[in-house]
């Protein structure tokens, strides 16, 4: 992988190009040190906009729209506020690329809501200075209509960013989406897990889970699928735990998925979940998506056993 060039007077490498990092539902910017930090080792530039835990709380704020109730909510005025963090976190981005890499390009990074954000971000702010767009993990796409028990999150959001920007909108732009293949739901009154998505994975990255059965296996697979549901009519599908597979995809853009990866960086802190996209395990095996860059053989092999494992199971 190529890395900055040094500066001028050779005291520091100048960034060969900008990292935009959008954080996910519950999460704060916070949580993406650890990730911003890796990405800076390797010669980018990196804002994360700053959100905070609390500052979801200000979703409830769509509670007094009518259109909430309908079903018929658009992102604004009720994500405004995390679409100003957005804006402040790319103009400082701006500033710093002017400052130390004049022309330098931007990918914009999202996790989670931050995807179906930025793309929102991306429309209405316009896409100046960007090239690339990677989501981890996002929930793309709404619940398909009229499904039986599920209620669409967003309250109409979804809906309408799909309508008003579908799939790999801009055509100045290269989109990537990667979606973790963790665990394969299965319904809650179901008899347990199902098998995993491929056994090389299961020795060098935590694999998918897990083997028919009960216990925690059996549990986990239960409460993905319940979720699962929720956001793309069916729990019997892979997923990161939280995002299924169908849903984390855009139509035209690169789609990528990666055995054994857990939805957020809570799975390093607890033993029964996993690697998340920003492990320094797992990064290595989609960080060339933000650059473009040749993708190292490693990575293609990651690419090519999950695809193979998907289509085994099937």
């Amino acid at each position: 992988m190529a890395r900055a060039s040094a500066s001028v007077d050779g005291s520091k490498p100048s960034p060969r190009r900008g990292v935009l990092l959008l954080p996910g539902l519950g999460n704060n910017a916070g949580d993406y040190g650890p990730l911003a930090a890796q990405l800076e080792a390797r010669g980018l530039a990196v804002e994360v906009a700053q959100v905070t835990r609390p500052d979801w709380g200000r979703n409830a704020a769509a509670l007094t729209d009518i259109n909430w109730w309908r079903g018929t909510l658009k992102p604004r005025p009720a994500v405004n506020w995390y679409l100003d963090y957005v804006d402040g976190a790319m103009q400082r981005l701006k500033r710093r690329l002017e400052q130390e890499a004049p022309g330098a390009p931007i990918t914009m990074l999202t996790h989670s809501a931050g995807g179906w954000l930025g793309r929102v971000y991306l429309l209405d702010w316009g896409t100046a200075g960007v090239d690339r767009f990677v989501s981890l993990g996002s929930p793309h796409c709404p619940p398909p209509a009229g499904a039986a028990g599920v209620v669409d999150q967003t309250r109409g959001i979804l809906n309408y960013v799909n309508d008003a920007c579908p799939g790999a909108f801009h055509s100045e732009l290269t989109y990537v989406t990667i979606c973790g293949k963790f665990v394969r739901g299965v319904p809650l009154a179901g008899p347990g897990s199902s098998s995993s998505s491929s056994s090389s994975s299961s020795s060098s990255s935590g694999g998918g889970k897990g083997a028919p059965g009960g216990g925690l296996r059996g549990l986990l697979a239960k409460f993905a699928g319940a979720g699962y549901q929720q956001v793309c009519g069916s729990p019997e599908v892979w997923g990161d735990f939280i995002v299924p597979q169908p849903a984390a995809h855009l139509e035209g853009a690169l789609q990528v998925d990666l055995d054994g990866v857990f939805h957020s960086p809570l799975g390093e802190k607890l033993p029964f979940f996993g690697p998340w996209y920003g492990s320094e395990q797992v990064l290595e095996r989609w960080v060339h998506h933000i650059t473009g860059d040749e993708a190292p053989a490693g990575a293609v092999e990651a690419v090519a056993a999950a695809a193979a494992g998907s289509a085994s199971a099937q």
